[in-house]
């Protein structure tokens, strides 16, 4: 890509998309040495105009949110690139409708999962009103003139085979990455458990990673917890990275778990590191998901992990997490116990992180980068790549 720039095209930082943010942060740490081009951040800076005059109302956030991303960002990429022969790469394709301020055949999209194009694919299944179908169409639309969309997992991209979005020649793996901080080698002060308190260093707790929205099924989390913890009441649950919302906090109360309950948010990745490592088990719930970071994660670390029985999430775990059907609390709850109960269950650390390392970051920008230097050369993108990839 000689004399080419490859530029990166995040997420706008007021949408608070932790993993977004991630995934453009490692991308670009490790696009440098690969690329064979100047590489660059694009992220314009968000314009505050409904906030300004509602600044606690959520309908004027959403708003902006809206004119940022279907004007302010696709404006400000066609006046300054629209005639553009350099390469560009969106990290998130949520945000397909940038695609149409582009030039064709000179931008590719990781497609994280298709649930942004889920009223459109499958209106029956999640009904929405005209406007937001006409929306999703036109960031759909944008979507499918990528010249090669990336995806992390299998179950991914047997979705987009099975609607008949991208032509497959197009398609290209590139795993997800967990960062070097997830480890199972502990230092002499675990920095998370020093946040939940003195109880941490002498009781049980059960962990959960990510955000409390629908589909992570914190309703099935919060039952399967008040159940386990009727046989055994010195365990503890954290949640990590979510915000309760009311529902999720009358249950907790309607349950009586408010006292073994902690949630906490912020964290940098070596104190949630020191949480994965001293977790005896990690629950993953979600109905849905596109990767399962988390599941990565805490195999990493060495930890023992109880996820949603799903394609996307055995893939991610293969052998090394247990799992149980979605949804059903009874056999969640079995699962759970019997994983307590048995110390085998909660061994076999190396094995745990042995299967977690083929989820690299390195691997993954290097991916992208050697298909943008096909692409640059007018090459197939999905032919074999230079750089083997961990099966």
């Amino acid at each position: 890509m000689t004399k080419q720039s490859l530029y990166i095209l995040c997420d706008l930082l007021e949408e608070r998309w932790p993993s977004m943010d991630l995934a453009a942060e490692q991308l670009l740490a490790h696009l440098d040495a690969v690329a064979r081009s100047d590489v660059q951040r694009l992220r314009p800076v968000f314009r505050h105009r409904a906030t300004k005059l509602a600044k606690a109302s959520g309908a004027a956030r959403n708003l902006d949110r809206l004119v940022n991303r279907l004007h302010d960002y696709p404006r400000m990429l066609r006046k300054s690139y629209g005639s553009s022969r350099d390469l560009f790469h969106l990290v998130d394709h949520s945000y397909s409708q940038l695609l149409h301020a582009l030039p064709p055949g000179r931008v590719g999209v990781f497609c994280h999962d298709l649930d942004t194009f889920r009223s459109v694919l499958e209106p029956a299944t999640e009904r929405r009103p005209v406007w937001f179908r006409a929306m999703t169409r036109h960031i759909l639309r944008g979507f499918q003139k990528a010249a090669v969309v990336f995806y992390s997992t299998n179950a991914v991209r047997g979705e987009i085979e099975r609607f008949g979005l991208v032509d497959p020649v197009r398609l290209v793996q590139a795993r997800m990455g967990v960062c070097e901080e997830f480890t199972a080698v502990k230092p002499a002060a675990e920095p998370g458990v020093s946040l939940l308190g003195e109880w941490a260093m002498r009781e049980a707790f059960v962990l959960h990673v990510g955000s409390c929205i629908p589909r992570k099924r914190i309703d099935v989390l919060l039952d399967v917890f008040a159940a386990a913890r009727g046989r055994r009441r010195e365990l503890r649950l954290v949640q990590a990275g979510g915000e309760w919302t009311a529902a999720q906090r009358e249950q907790i109360s309607r349950l009586g778990i408010e006292s073994s309950v902690t949630q906490v948010r912020g964290l940098t990745r070596e104190q949630l590191a020191s949480l994965y490592r001293s977790a005896a088990v990690v629950l993953q719930p979600s109905e849905a998901e596109g990767f399962g970071l988390p599941v990565a994660e805490a195999l990493a670390c060495g930890t023992a992990v109880l996820a949603s029985d799903i394609p996307v999430l055995r893939e991610v775990g293969g052998d090394m997490a247990a799992y149980a059907p979605v949804g059903d609390v009874a056999a969640w709850s079995e699962a759970l116990l019997s994983m307590l109960d048995e110390p085998a269950a909660l061994e076999r650390p190396n094995e745990r992180t042995a299967w977690a390392s083929r989820y690299s970051w390195a691997t993954h920008a290097r991916i992208i980068g050697e298909t943008y230097l096909r692409l640059s050369r007018g090459e197939p993108v999905a032919a074999p790549l230079t750089t083997a990839v961990a099966s």
